[in-house]
């Protein structure tokens, strides 16, 4: 077994990471991250931004520390809406590279397009468990990609919904996402051609789409919704409008973040929102520095960028269990 002091790295392909762990086990990661985050102990949390061609590559990093060991992870991801229609690839491809945070060498170098879609719907799942009414039973999903699946997980995960709305701009994607999370969740999910069909009778909305302008609106949203709002997570993607953001009570996963690539850039730029206009972070919400907003009547809005913190969180709990069962390849970089 390989051991944190050597200097051999794990190799994990998306097939092996996806073997080593399921949603709960990502939700738990995750509210340990947000967790040593309202207590101070996450070291360095940041992004960069680096413009490709069509396209930008998104830098996250941190360091955590995880049962009695410092975990240090920097994620590249690019994302190059293009990639479908011209070359056949993924829209989003990267890696996660993992580092002991106290002798500096690369413990693993993981595909991060498993742990990049778990842990994003785990944010979500943490998010609607303190910010949603209890009773929620009807959700709308609005992008039928492979992170609208999880997000309708996420709820599903914490919410006993009843019924579900699918919503895409590629209507056979909505028919093809509504049949397979009917079967997968056993609950009706139902394909609109109209956002505002599924919106006006949902307790909880997600956006994940690469939309670039805001298409959620207050008109398309009922008092007392839960909306996570996860498709921005670049300084151009827009979902939300402002004046729906300005007019509802807003939880960020990271504030200066989401002030920087979220929704939340959005309404600032706008000039109809501040920083101190919004109302909490997640991580304040669930240590209960901030209470939970409690009216009925209210509209709670999660500006979900997804953090670095998520990341290592969920990478080192991959590369414990991969060790522990014999899972990857190691390799070493040194060469000698």
């Amino acid at each position: 077994m390989n051991t944190m002091e050597n200097q051999t790295t794990l190799i994990l392909t998306r097939s092996e990471i996806a073997k080593l762990m399921n949603f709960s086990d990502y939700v738990e990661a995750v509210e340990q991250a947000f967790t040593l985050l309202a207590s101070g102990q996450i070291l360095g949390a940041g992004i960069l931004d680096i413009p490709g061609k069509d396209g930008m590559f998104h830098v996250k990093g941190a360091g955590i520390p995880f049962e009695d060991i410092l975990f240090v992870a920097v994620k590249v991801n690019g994302n190059f809406p293009e990639n479908k229609n011209r070359y056949g690839l993924p829209t989003i491809q990267g890696a996660i590279l993992l580092c002991d945070g106290i002798r500096g060498n690369p413990l693993a170098f993981l595909d991060s397009t498993e742990i990049t879609i778990q842990r994003t719907g785990a944010a979500t799942a943490l998010a609607a468990r303190h910010l949603a009414r209890t009773n929620s039973k009807v959700a709308t999903i609005c992008g039928c990609g492979k992170q609208g699946r999880i997000q309708l997980i996420a709820l599903k995960h914490v919410l006993p919904l009843t019924q579900a709305f699918a919503f895409d701009q590629d209507r056979t994607l909505a028919e093809q996402f509504s049949t397979q999370m009917t079967k997968e969740l056993g609950i009706p999910v139902h394909a609109v051609r109209d956002i505002a069909e599924g919106t006006q009778q949902s307790d909880v909305i997600v956006t994940c789409t690469t939309s670039r302008r805001f298409f959620l609106n207050k008109d398309h949203v009922r008092k007392g919704t839960f909306v996570a709002a996860v498709g921005a997570d670049s300084h151009d993607k827009q979902e939300i409008d402002p004046e729906l953001l300005a007019s509802s009570k807003v939880v960020t996963d990271m504030l200066d973040q989401c002030a920087r690539i979220g929704d939340l850039h959005h309404a600032i730029q706008a000039k109809v929102m501040t920083h101190a206009d919004v109302y909490a972070q997640l991580h304040e919400i669930m240590s209960g520095s901030k209470s939970t907003p409690r009216s009925a009547e209210e509209i709670v809005i999660f500006d979900s960028t997804g953090t670095a913190i998520q990341d290592v969180a969920a990478a080192a709990v991959v590369y414990r269990r991969a060790v522990e069962r014999g899972i990857g390849k190691f390799i070493d970089l040194t060469g000698s």
